[in-house]
């Protein structure tokens, strides 16, 4: 428990202050013009209120990945605790504010644009197909996540019918203007995940469990197959959103295009980052406590085929009772489905900036939201595992790319880019190792070559960014 509540008030604190220091690192002007305002247009850029627009970031980045993930990083152990404590203070926090900022001073373009404005035009033409896959991959992921959820909760309908809904759903609130139903639905779905989060916290402050602690003696990896699924890089990978995740920065946009003045970034994205890593924290611990242990989850989730779904409500209903257990439910069914709605939205976005096609014309976002969705179906036919895994991977290279832009523009602008340049290392080395270690790619498993593979790769790209930004600061200078 004193683990856990160390990783927590960490938490808290950071926003207090680390995400303070980061205002000033990024000189917050308060005075500055915002987007929202100077290109209204009454369908993307409009400007909200900040509760509002907390509410909705916090429900865009969410998804499944601070609970699912969270509940599969816990079979690792309690050094999961650590993962989510500084990866979200550090680094995922530290990406969603400062990409977020990055977004709004360059008018709420989309990421791929973004990239392609400080790494380059050839890493733009890549990031703008790769942004788009990983996005339309999110949304097909939050549309099996939560079908399956609510076919559990309902089994009086099957889960097709519920992927219908979904769909459906999707498409509307993806065509529609941002304040017709994002901004007036999501803060509800949002009170309910945070009621959620609150009402398994006072189970963990009160309630007869033990979570463990981290200790010389329980670092260490709690995985039956241990050496399928090292700590070294897995763990880093499927505890994403809770602790970093590239996809968050895909979602940017949308709000940088929403906020009223730049004072409030640091509610809206380093705040809604943190209170998605409580999120996480919150969750690992009451998995690991729930069943006993992390030796114990993990056995109990491989008895149930791995769904981390299953695990999720029967925590629920157990810890919260019948009616707890329904909110609770609703907020981890609202997560994913509010994160899909806004992966297509961002998608369409994407491709509109591509293209130059203006998005105020209801039959100029149908010409590009329809080619997505077929798309987006099509994946949903592929085996869920199979999807999840490419995912996770996608987010966090995404993520490794979105910190090597905000090194560029820290350097660029002469602040101290060391803030995002170790995270970027870090982030390269994790997806770099997973491709030699992981049977998706080269699958030399947990060996020392593939880890010292990987440490050569960080190393050339490491290079290759500095002698970059040496040639940049020349050229600007």
């Amino acid at each position: 428990m004193i683990t856990f509540l160390i990783c927590l008030s960490l938490l808290v604190l950071a926003y207090i202050f680390y995400g303070r220091y980061l205002e000033h690192v990024c000189q917050i002007d308060s005075k500055a013009e915002v987007p929202s305002k100077r290109l209204y247009d009454g369908v993307d850029y409009i400007p909200l209120p900040r509760w509002r627009t907390f509410l909705i970031q916090l429900l865009n980045i969410a998804g499944v990945g601070p609970i699912f993930g969270a509940i599969m990083g816990a079979c690792f152990g309690p050094v999961a605790f650590l993962w989510i404590t500084l990866g979200g203070i550090f680094m995922g926090a530290m990406h969603d504010y400062i990409s977020g900022v990055i977004v709004l001073r360059h008018d709420g373009l989309s990421l791929p644009e973004i990239i392609g404005h400080y790494l380059g035009n050839n890493v733009r033409q890549v990031m703008r197909v790769f942004s788009i896959f990983l996005l339309v991959l999110v949304g097909a992921v939050f549309i099996l996540s939560p079908a399956g959820i609510l076919a559990n909760l309902a089994p009086a309908v099957p889960r097709i019918g519920w992927v219908i809904l979904i769909i459906i759903y999707y498409f509307i609130a993806t065509l529609l203007p941002v304040d017709k139903v994002i901004a007036k639905i999501y803060p509800l779905f949002g009170a309910a995940l945070i009621f959620m989060a609150a009402g398994l916290l006072w189970v963990i402050l009160t309630g007869d469990y033990t979570v463990p602690d981290l200790t010389f003696d329980t670092l260490k990896n709690y995985q039956p197959n241990a050496d399928k699924m090292p700590i070294m890089p897995t763990l880093f990978i499927s505890i994403a959103c809770g602790a970093i995740s590239g996809f968050h920065a895909t979602q940017s946009p949308l709000m940088a295009r929403c906020v009223n003045n730049e004072k409030e970034c640091r509610k809206v994205f380093y705040g809604s980052m943190i209170t998605e890593s409580i999120i996480a924290l919150i969750w690992a611990a009451i998995a690991m406590a729930f069943f006993h242990g992390p030796d114990s989850l993990a056995a109990t989730l491989a008895e149930h085929g791995g769904d981390a779904g299953w695990a999720v409500n029967n925590i629920s209903v157990t810890t919260l009772g019948i009616v707890g257990g329904i909110l609770a439910m609703l907020g981890v069914v609202a997560a994913p489905i509010t994160s899909g709605d806004t992966a297509f939205r961002s998608a369409r976005l994407i491709i509109a900036d591509i293209f130059n096609i203006e998005q105020k014309s209801i039959a100029r976002r149908l010409m590009i939201s329809i080619p997505l969705f077929a798309v987006g179906v099509g994946i949903t036919l592929v085996d869920f595992d199979v999807i999840w895994r490419y995912f996770a991977w996608s987010n966090q290279t995404l993520a490794a790319v979105v910190l090597w832009v905000i090194v560029c523009y820290l350097y660029l602008r002469k602040r101290n880019y060391w803030v995002a340049l170790l995270p970027a290392l870090f982030m390269t080395y994790i997806v770099s190792c997973f491709v030699f270690t992981s049977n998706q790619f080269v699958g030399m498993g947990s060996t020392p070559l593939a880890y010292g593979l990987a440490g050569v790769l960080t190393f050339v790209v490491g290079v290759a960014m500095c002698i970059k930004l040496k040639r940049d600061g020349k050229s600007r200078n």
